[in-house]
């Protein structure tokens, strides 16, 4: 098991967030910690982070062992 740590960065975007998509975002972050058994986590190549995990129209990127951002695709 994994332990998941957020940045400052990421807490202030998910902050900005509906409260709805803070939960849905936040569950499914969670759900990193079982990686490498997680759903919906891709692997990227040539980016700056190692890993992106798709939550419905939000991306979290992130290296394992440091979460960093959630985007919106919108």
């Amino acid at each position: 098991m994994n332990r998941v740590t957020w940045s400052s960065k990421a807490i202030k975007q998910l902050r900005k967030l509906n409260k709805r998509d803070q939960y849905t975002i936040y569950d499914a972050v969670g759900e990193l910690a079982t990686m490498p058994d997680s759903r919906n986590v891709k692997a990227l190549t040539d980016h700056t982070y190692q890993y992106r995990l798709r939550v419905g129209n939000y991306r979290v990127f992130f290296d394992f062992g440091r979460y960093t951002s959630s985007r919106s695709r919108k």
